[in-house]
């Protein structure tokens, strides 16, 4: 996906054994489609070399303040005025007292002194460095100027020490960059949603489960939380990594997801019922693994919980996002479902559009009616929905 296409970065690198990392940040933002103007400072330079940055960018790298390849020699001026943010990754202890005091004593302070744009900045330094008084003084000082930080993280360091002061990994603060230009439409409110499939036990080692990849509601979780919702995921399980910052709460069970969704519902804003929960379950799961007898097996199953029906009749509940995966007649089912439920909005689609793949064709049901998308991956399709979600609960605050 190329989430950063148009985008221009300037990629600051200072000193430290970090800086390796920065190679591979590089090629990430890249492949995401932004243009990636590096500058390295003489600490930096002494990890990784030039030659490397200017291998993976493809342009230039700029090294020196007094460097005259700049028409004007004012590479201090012209690097950050078409740039959409000035990343600075590692950060070093020294480079942060510098930028909180106002120094501009080489071309990467110098830089952030004169630019126009943000700065943003993942600190990387050992855990002794990261807790000095100075250092907590220099982060709060570039905090209040408008600076903001990409960590750090906790965690080995390079010294054999454990603590916080690690460089958050190249793909986390591709995603912190990503999340940092996406509208914060969904600030201050509070997301509970599901996701994946869930597994019901016939014996210790047997289930019913169903072919849910938990890709869509990890897709949504990841854009609820790009645009500055608290998000709590409960997932059946699923082979995909949780998004960046969002906390989620592993289960297997329809009723284990119920009993998390209700524990984490208190102070929700918005609930979505993405996972494929099972609407049935083994009325007895076998203690001990059934052996084969090459007799008929019957098994009795009992309804499982509808989570979302609950949460919907709750007298407190949020605003509730249904999901709806039909094999045919995709209007009336859903559109059905949603006025059953009482859903203020639904997303269905036909499961041969997108069960268990990369992208969908879906189709938003609400009270004005029905909003077909034109068919997406799902990261895309999954902020369109924030923003449909989001004009929703806004023109919910509007008094009529």
């Amino acid at each position: 996906m190329n989430e950063l296409a148009g985008r221009k970065i300037v990629l600051g690198v200072t000193g430290g054994v970090a800086a390796y990392k920065a190679a591979e940040l590089v090629r990430l933002l890249g492949k995401a489609g932004a243009r990636v103007q590096v500058v390295l400072t003489d600490a930096g330079a002494r990890f990784v070399t030039p030659v490397t940055f200017q291998a993976l960018s493809g342009n230039t790298v700029w090294t020196d303040i007094w460097d005259p390849r700049m028409a004007n020699n004012m590479a201090h001026i012209d690097l950050s005025r078409d740039a959409d943010a000035v990343l600075v990754a590692p950060a070093s202890a020294d480079f942060i007292a510098r930028v909180a005091h106002g120094l501009a004593d080489d071309l990467l302070t110098t830089l952030c002194l004169a630019r126009d744009c943000p700065l943003l900045v993942a600190p990387a330094m050992n855990r002794q460095m990261w807790e000095h008084p100075a250092t907590q003084r220099n982060v709060r000082q570039i905090v209040d100027d408008g600076v903001t930080l990409f960590g750090p993280a906790a965690g080995d360091q390079a010294c054999g020490e454990i603590g916080m002061g690690r460089m958050e990994e190249p793909e986390t603060l591709l995603e912190n960059l990503i999340a940092y230009f996406v509208p914060k439409t969904l600030a201050g409110r509070r997301v509970v949603l599901t996701a994946g499939p869930t597994f019901e036990a016939i014996d210790p080692v047997r289930g019913i489960t169903n072919s849910s990849s938990g890709k869509m509601g990890y897709a949504l979780a990841r854009a609820c939380a790009q645009a500055g919702a608290e998000v709590v995921l409960v997932s059946g399980p699923v082979a995909l990594p949780a998004p960046v910052g969002v906390r989620r709460i592993d289960v297997r069970s329809a009723l284990e997801m119920r009993a998390a969704v209700f524990d984490a519902l208190p102070g929700a804003d918005v609930f979505i019922g993405v996972a494929a929960v099972a609407d049935y379950r083994p009325a007895q799961a076998a203690e001990h693994k059934i052996k084969k007898s090459g007799e008929t097996l019957s098994l009795a199953l009992t309804p499982n919980p509808d989570i979302l029906t609950e949460v919907a009749a709750r007298a407190d509940a949020p605003f509730c996002v249904g999901f709806a995966a039909e094999s045919r007649d995709l209007d009336a089912y859903a559109e059905g479902k949603r006025r059953n439920k009482r859903l203020p909005m639904l997303v269905g689609n036909l499961v041969g559009d997108g069960l268990g793949s990369d992208d969908n064709l879906v189709i938003l049901y609400d009270d004005a009616g029905k909003h077909p998308l034109p068919r997406a991956p799902k990261s895309v399709l999954a902020g369109q929905i924030v923003d449909h979600l989001a004009g929703l609960l806004a023109a919910r605050a509007i008094p009529s």
